[in-house]
Formats: C-alpha cells, structure tokens, sequence
C-alpha cells in the first residue's frame, strides 16, 4: 500500500495535533490574519497573551481600520518587527474601503492586501474557508526539506520553487483546514530546528533525510554573513520624572513608533555632540548634569545595535507657569512629532523594546 502523507499526518492531528490555541477557537479570517502575522517569526508562548489583548481592543476588521496607528503600535510594543503591525492598519483600511469590512474570500484579493504573502493567504483561506491553498512557512519548509532531502538553503528561489511543488502536490482536497495546521504543528512540535523529536514522527518511516541520517543538517543553514555593528548614543532629555520622546518617520527603523530625542549614530562611542543637543533644547531649559546608563546591545535581523544612553537632567530658566504646563502637555497637538512622557507609567502609545529598557534602567538608577 503507498504511503499516504497527508492522511498519515491527519491521524497524527487528531491524537497529537493543537487545537486550543486562541485562535483555534471561534475561527474567522480575521482572527486566522491577526495571529498568522503576528506568529511570523515569533514563538506562540510570546504570541498568545498579544493575541488575546489586540483581539479585545480590536475585535473586528472595521475596529482595527478605524483605529489610530498610535493604539495599534502600542498593541505591537515588544513584539518586534514592526512593519508587521503597520501593514495590518494599512490592510485592514483597505478592506473596510474596499470590501465593505468583510475579509476578502478570493485568493487574488487577500495576496494584493500589505504585508501578505502566498502562504499566509492560503493559510487564511484554507482554515477560515476550507479553501484548497498550500501553505510553505518556515515549519513547513523545514518538514518538506527533510522529508524529501531538498539540498539547498530554502530561501534560495530555486529551493523554494522545489518546496512550493511538493507542497502544492501533497495538499489534499478535504480536511483542507486540519491538513494546514498539521503541517505547521509538525515544525513546530517535532521537526524543530534542532533536537527534532523524529522517534515521534508519523512521517519517519518515508523521511529521506532521517534514513539517512540527515535530519539535523536539513535544510541547508543561510549562507553565514557577517553581522556588522552600529553604535547610537541616545540623549534622554530629564525634566521631573518625565523625558522627551519624539516620534519616529513611518518609514524605516522602528517607523511611528516613539523613541528618544537628539539621537545620532557613529561607528564609535562619541559624546562631543553634546553640545549641539544642549542648544537644540531651546532656551526653556539648561542641562544641569548628567549621567550614563549602561550601554546594551539590540540586534536586528542585519545589524547589531549598540545603545548608549544618556540622561540629561534640565531645570527650566525663567519661563512662566503657563508656559510650562503647555510645553509639558501633550493633549493640545492633535499630531504630536514630540512628547513628555513618565516613564515610570509610560502612555498607551507604541515603544520600541530598546525603549523598554532604557524605561526599565530608568526605574532602577
């Protein structure tokens, strides 16, 4: 009798398989979008509790779109990358604009939304619809890769043409939606990166790469490069116990999210610009001291970013009462580019992680 591979790992789904995950339950396309995006590269122990809190302030696609991005970026804080939750306000616009707030149901449609690809579409559609769509995420392309023995690093187009093949081949036509989740709970659970649990494995006994004593080294690591380092001081402007935080541009780095002013970037530790932040302040304040915090390291995807921060204590020169309640007030900007926020409450607005630690380092000097 041939081996049957999509039957095989439904068995295995129906014992073995998650099925109380958030959003598992009360399945509709826009609970499947939100948490597909938000598990792009990053774990479902860190997913679940961010699920759960944007789904209460954002319940439907039409609360979503007619949120502020400040609100959803807040939502995002700590959950990284970023553009992800950028483009999920910006589609979910769109569908309020152009589909009347119903999540599309044509494959086209969903592709042509920001920031989604062929496999988070068809992951969408097939276990809200039911509709025949393959996925290929990283757990799949894993699962695939080892099963089959592809050589070759999968973000290689011609790798993951050759995944995309498989993967088309074995989708089958009914149980579309336990058939997606079982492919990504068999990355996830067994075929890991490394350690794979392949004793457990339904599909062990056809696995290319474990008859051969493969299935660590497959798939194929990215072609190691040389992460380079950047450095930024970071000037933490200090009146009372709040600080100066601008806004970031919405493109780029950390875009529309709130970081801290007179920041600027070196390949070495350099204070001497110290100056040029005093005069940038105004005449409102004078620094009266100030003082390093401990430098940390943030990596992004491409670089390492080495973060020095600095305080700069100010008292304020002879200004009026009013004058300082409105420099310090930041209900009157309906679009404020600067803020004084308290950092020991930070405000309901979206921070970057390293901005989270320098809060935190804040609170303990």
């Amino acid at each position: 009798m041939a081996f049957d591979f999509a039957q095989t790992a439904l068995a295995w789904f129906d014992q073995h398989g998650r099925k109380h995950l958030p959003w598992q339950q009360n399945i509709s396309a826009y609970s499947v979008w939100i948490s597909e995006i938000m598990l792009q590269q990053t774990q479902v122990t860190t997913v679940i509790p961010y699920f759960e809190r944007f789904m209460r302030a954002f319940p439907t696609v039409t609360d979503l779109a007619n949120a502020p991005q400040e609100d959803v970026l807040h939502h995002w804080t700590g959950l990284g990358y970023y553009a992800r939750a950028r483009n999920l306000h910006k589609a979910a616009q769109q569908i309020a604009q152009m589909h009347n707030g119903i999540f599309p149901t044509d494959f086209d449609a969903v592709l042509a939304l920001p920031g989604i690809g062929r496999s988070t579409a068809g992951a969408i559609l097939s276990i809200a619809h039911h509709q025949n769509h393959p996925i290929l995420d990283g757990n799949v392309k894993r699962v695939l890769a080892r099963f089959f023995a592809v050589e070759g690093w999968p973000g290689n187009k011609k790798v993951e043409d050759e995944l995309w093949r498989f993967a088309t081949q074995l989708t089958p036509s009914e149980r579309i939606a336990d058939y997606t989740q079982v492919m990504m709970d068999l990355g996830a659970t067994l075929c890991t990166r490394s350690k794979p649990k392949c004793e457990e494995c339904p599909l062990q006994s056809h696995c290319l790469a474990f008859a051969s004593g493969r299935q660590v080294e497959l798939p194929h690591k990215k072609p190691k490069q040389s992460i380079p380092s950047k450095y930024t001081t970071v000037i933490i402007p200090m009146l009372f116990d709040r600080v100066l935080m601008t806004k970031r541009p919405e493109e780029g780095i950390w875009g529309g999210l709130w970081w801290f002013g007179g920041e600027f970037t070196s390949t070495a530790q350099k204070l001497d610009n110290l100056p040029t932040i005093y005069a940038a302040l105004g005449e409102q304040y004078t620094v009266a001291s100030t003082e390093l915090l401990s430098e940390f390291k943030h990596t992004f995807s491409h670089f390492h970013l080495h973060i020095q921060p600095v305080i700069l204590y100010l008292t304020i020169n002879k200004v009026s009462e009013a004058a300082l309640a409105s420099s310090m007030s930041n209900e009157s900007v309906s679009k404020p580019i600067q803020q004084w926020v308290d950092f020991s409450q930070p405000a309901d607005i979206g921070f970057c992680k390293p901005a989270l630690t320098i809060f935190s380092q804040l609170k303990q000097r």
